[in-house]
């Protein structure tokens, strides 16, 4: 004899399939990492242990007073001067791989704004998971010294660790000639001053030394750390925007401070050096 089934167990069997199709794209979408070709032998940095207070996967900046940060050579824009996604290794200072950094951007943005584009910088570890996000929005303005201010013209670049917790902000201020640029928590207070030489010379002429750029306190009193760009070589500055940054500080500051540091670096970059290159390609 049969057992028929109940309509509330023929109604569950029937909506079950359903539910699976609706389910599973957007478990495999959550999941997804961002895809990015490590080095060619690239050598990982030991995974640190959970350090207690710092954002997920940002452990590795807890063990270092270092960083570097090297731009990866396109052979796109080596040959046609043709403007592609920024794409960056972090690594420690015994060039020992740390994370990934990778532009997101629209093509008519870098073709047509330049540095003034809007972008996001994701920023992987080892395993290809998204631990930070730096974003920019689009400004209209040049984005020289004289002419940023607090309310308008200055580059700024929104800082989160994890993704979707805002830990800080990273904004040009106003100076007549020098890069001046200062660092906030999430509540817009301010913690650090970066300030650089005069760019003019250096953006002009064939300038072959390294740029500092010292990191303070806010009463700009007591420094910190410094922030630097290695001399790209003749023929890869003239050919490609490039560029190899790092930053220095304290070895006990908190992991959150040394990541808003790291994500000054790129409105760093954008800012002063990718307006340089653009402005030799036309």
């Amino acid at each position: 004899m049969s057992v028929q089934p109940q309509p509330q167990q023929q109604q569950q069997q029937q909506q079950q399939p359903i539910q699976m199709q609706q389910q599973q794209p957007i478990q495999m979408q959550q999941q997804q990492p961002i895809q990015m070709q490590p080095r060619e032998g690239a050598q990982w940095m030991a995974q640190p242990q959970a350090v207690t207070g710092a954002p997920p996967g940002l452990g590795y900046l807890a063990a270092l007073d270092q960083i570097l940060i090297k731009q990866r050579v396109e052979l796109l824009e080596v040959i046609t001067g043709f403007e592609t996604k920024n794409k960056y290794d972090v690594m420690n200072s015994m060039g020992q791989q740390c994370f990934f950094a990778q532009e997101e951007s629209e093509l008519c943005m870098r073709l047509v704004c330049g540095p003034n584009r809007e972008y996001t910088m994701h920023i992987t570890d080892n395993n290809g998971q998204e631990v930070m996000r730096v974003h920019h929005n689009f400004v209209c303005c040049v984005g020289c010294c004289w002419c940023a201010t607090d309310s308008s013209c200055g580059y700024e670049v929104q800082i989160e660790a994890p993704v979707g917790n805002i830990i800080g902000y990273a904004k040009q201020q106003t100076s007549k000639w020098k890069p001046h640029i200062r660092i906030f928590d999430a509540n817009w207070q301010p913690l650090y001053v970066i300030r650089g030489p005069c760019l003019w010379f250096c953006q002009n002429i064939f300038c072959t030394d390294d740029i500092d750029f010292p990191i303070t306190d806010i009463t700009e009193n007591v420094i910190l750390g410094r922030m630097f760009k290695r001399w790209a070589g003749c023929a890869r500055g003239m050919f490609t925007d490039a560029d190899t940054f790092g930053v220095t500080f304290p070895m006990d500051m908190a992991v959150t401070s040394k990541a808003l540091m790291l994500g000054a670096i790129f409105l760093v970059d954008f800012t002063y050096f990718e307006k340089q290159k653009n402005d030799s390609m036309h």
